[in-house]
């Protein structure tokens, strides 16, 4: 099977979608999850104003209100966790993104004190962080403080992983890509777009250009800049279609290198991280 085809088998994006349905796909999906553990009674999710934890939050927001509705437990509840490190750059995009998806509870958590008290830490054994490393301390902080919550909360920690993140790995390993759920794995950035816009969503909170920011070096740095390939053609190549080799190459490049973070801890059983 050429390599292309084996990746997006392996996370199962379909060439064209129905948006109404697979909005129900998600919802549903969150559903069936908690009503099979009853002990489980809220989600839990980190918004940062951008498509994709925005998308997931309204995806969430409306299977709790669906699930109350329907059982007439009171008791499941949405909880959207706000992760600010100092200031917020697109802070007004954030409070755009809380007022579209009006969800149960919001908890505001500012990480800035704990990611330079780690920082410090460190310093004194001789381990002085790279920018690029603070950048993922900042992200292991967020996903810590969300587990924290959810601990306290009954609930699961929801994840906004999707296809043409999955397939570059552009996600902190045990960061943002240590969740419990992942209820748009298989949509590839247009896809997640298209149901925002079903949704009613403000345009501007998908039409936005992404960023992880979390380079203080390189602040709200493009992923595209990062990445090296535009998302429009990560989406095309997950969609089927022939793209310019070079992409491509880059695409799978990624891929490759980056099997280790789809994949559990290394075992003597595994044998994906032989492959060239």
């Amino acid at each position: 099977m050429a390599l292309q085809q084996e990746i997006i088998q392996a996370l199962h994006v379909k060439p064209q979608i129905d948006t109404a349905q697979e909005v129900r796909t998600s919802v549903d999906f969150l559903k069936s999850y908690l009503l099979a553990h009853p002990f489980i009674k809220s989600l839990v999710l980190g918004i940062s104003g951008g498509q994709d934890s925005t998308l997931t939050g309204k995806l969430c927001q409306t299977a709790i209100s669906e699930l109350r509705a329907e059982t007439s437990d009171e008791s499941y509840q949405f909880i959207a966790v706000r992760l600010p490190y100092g200031v917020q750059a697109d802070e007004s995009d954030c409070i755009d993104a809380i007022d579209f998806i009006k969800p149960d509870q919001v908890f505001t958590v500012n990480i800035k004190n704990a990611v330079l008290a780690s920082e410090a830490t460190l310093r004194e054994i001789g381990i002085e962080l790279s920018d690029f490393i603070k950048g993922n301390e900042k992200a292991r902080e967020r996903m810590k403080a969300q587990y924290s919550i959810a601990g306290m909360k009954k609930g699961v920690v929801v994840g906004t992983d999707h296809a043409a993140e999955a397939v570059t790995g552009f996600f902190t390993k045990y960061g943002d890509g240590g969740t419990d759920i992942n209820p748009i794995f298989r949509l590839n950035k247009r896809q997640g777009k298209a149901l925002l816009k079903h949704l009613g969503c403000p345009e501007h909170l998908y039409t936005k250009a992404p960023t992880a920011d979390l380079e203080e070096n390189r602040p709200s740095l493009p992923d595209e800049v990062a990445l090296g390939v535009t998302y429009e053609l990560i989406d095309d190549y997950l969609e089927g279609k022939t793209i310019d080799e070079k992409a491509a190459s880059t695409i799978e490049g990624w891929y490759l290198r980056t099997e280790h973070k789809r994949q559990p801890p290394v075992t003597v059983f595994d044998d994906f991280w032989k492959k060239k």
